[in-house]
């Protein structure tokens, strides 16, 4: 099935009282998890939402919510570090706040997938151009990780329009296949779906 009809069809399938993600779901073959790795971050034409951003930085700015190294050891208590995280998406760090940002908060960013990286998060100078830049690139990528042979990730929302959906699966099917070496041979199958709803496979 075709992207546009596939679309049509998730539309169709029962209503909910909230507003469901449309997800992109790439099946691999041929993936060897443990000798290959996926995790990189696609730009989206179609920005989905405004990440939630926190910054592990020194200067105070109305831009985002910030975090000062004097203020890192109230997160040795589990409770506020677990808080934390459940209440941001995305964290940035000034580079020579990195250091004390893995030793206080690595062990529960790593894992969450939310440590700020090279690839984006980390803000050589702090002035607000600069975070202000940073904050509209991260709110223009999603993050894609394969930890199993199938990726699952959010594409768009039930309100925006199906050009644009279908322009954020390309772009992120076309990022994944890039990453692959040997390309659409280690693609088993693509999907789409609802939140709730039952997938439907597309070609691409």
């Amino acid at each position: 099935m075709k992207l546009e009809e596939a679309l049509l069809e998730i539309r169709k399938q029962e209503k909910r009282k909230f507003e469901q993600s449309i997800d992109l779901i790439i099946n691999l073959k041929k993936f060897d998890v443990k000798k290959n790795t996926i995790n990189l971050f696609a730009t989206l034409p179609h920005r989905i939402k405004d990440k939630r951003i926190c910054g592990f930085i020194e200067s105070k700015t109305n831009l985002i919510n910030t975090i000062p190294k004097a203020e890192f050891s109230r997160y040795n208590d589990k409770k506020k570090l677990k808080k934390l995280i459940k209440d941001y998406d995305f964290f940035i760090a000034s580079a020579p706040n990195m250091p004390s940002v893995a030793t206080t908060f690595g062990r529960v960013l790593g894992p969450a997938g939310k440590m700020p990286s090279p690839k984006l998060g980390i803000l050589v100078s702090e002035n607000e151009k600069d975070i202000s830049s940073l904050i509209e690139k991260i709110n223009n990528v999603t993050r894609v990780q394969a930890k199993e042979p199938s990726i699952k990730i959010i594409v768009g929302k039930e309100n925006m329009k199906d050009g644009d959906i279908i322009e954020n699966i390309k772009s992120i099917y076309q990022a994944v296949l890039n990453e692959l070496p040997n390309k659409k041979e280690q693609i088993r199958s693509v999907m789409i779906k609802l939140t709730m709803g039952k997938p439907v496979k597309v070609e691409m």
